[in-house]
């Protein structure tokens, strides 16, 4: 009900949606620790970061940074438990602010997963997603790129190896497009040379036609959810949520949210004033002057 009625304020003030790459805005779904050491609340368990705390997972629109979806999580739980349902509904709350919005889902290798794929097919949302290698041979990734990727070498040592090719995946029965960039390191930045070269594998499923660069670039730019995690955590002063019932913790969190979807319009206003510093001047649509 929080969610839904953020998502009508942000209709209603015509809150701005700055596409992330032609026409498309990014839905960034993510988890972030929230630190609670030293207490004893309902759902505190050690995290992946290995401090106590909780796990929740967000979901940010736009380059705007507006939360469209925010759910408390234990601590142990891992980033896919419940994240296909909470993906759906992040969906229909962007939806909710504009039905005709094209959408680029990102998210990271936790969320690598057939549910994942199926729900952005489902629903017809382009996504770009970080492949989880599991136990894919490093040495095959290699020869693969060696053989078809584009090369560079940004330094003495250092070989990437770009590409992308069409492959079958069985989980949901479609071929898939999977975009990927090999580095193979024979000496390191501070000259010292290896005795095995060591071999960096990154490769992603995504709907998009783009170049690698762009498409690789673009979901280098999904960590600005970080940025966003900050301003909840330490702005809003939500990190340490204070009730010990994880119920009540789960509203805090969820009116925080719409809190922070308040503070981001009227900052998003004050910048289309005449009195606004120059360079951070907008016009009505939220673009630059």
């Amino acid at each position: 009900m929080v969610m839904e009625e953020s998502a009508v304020m942000i209709e209603r003030m015509k809150g701005s949606l700055t596409p992330c790459y032609e026409k498309l805005v990014a839905l960034d779904i993510d988890v972030s620790v929230f630190d609670n050491s030293g207490s004893h609340k309902e759902g505190i368990e050690l995290t992946y970061q290995k401090v106590d705390g909780y796990a929740p997972i967000f979901a940010y629109l736009g380059e705007e940074g507006y939360c469209v979806g925010a759910s408390l999580r234990k601590g142990s739980d891992h980033s896919q438990k419940d994240a296909p349902a909470f993906i759906q509904e992040s969906i229909r709350i962007c939806r909710r602010i504009n039905p005709a919005q094209e959408l680029l889902l990102r998210a990271d290798s936790a969320h690598d997963s057939a549910d994942t794929l199926t729900i952005c097919h489902d629903e017809q949302v382009q996504y770009l997603i970080k492949r989880n290698p599991r136990k894919e041979s490093p040495e095959d990734w290699l020869s693969l790129a060696k053989e078809q990727g584009a090369q560079t070498i940004p330094r003495e040592g250092k070989k990437v190896y770009t590409g992308s090719l069409k492959t079958f995946n069985p989980d949901i029965n479609q071929e898939l497009r999977l975009v990927y960039q090999i580095t193979e390191t024979t000496v390191a930045a501070n000259g010292q040379l290896y005795l095995i070269p060591d071999i960096n594998i990154d490769t992603w499923w995504t709907s998009l036609t783009a170049p690698e660069e762009t498409v690789i670039k673009l979901y280098h730019q999904h960590a600005t959810s970080e940025q966003f995690h900050s301003e909840l955590k330490t702005d809003l002063d939500l990190e340490r949520l204070p009730s010990g019932k994880f119920a009540t913790n789960q509203l805090i969190l969820t009116l925080g949210a719409f809190t922070y979807n308040l503070l981001r319009l009227i900052g998003l206003e004050t910048l289309k004033k005449e009195d606004a510093p120059a360079a951070e001047r907008t016009n009505a649509d939220g673009s630059k002057q």
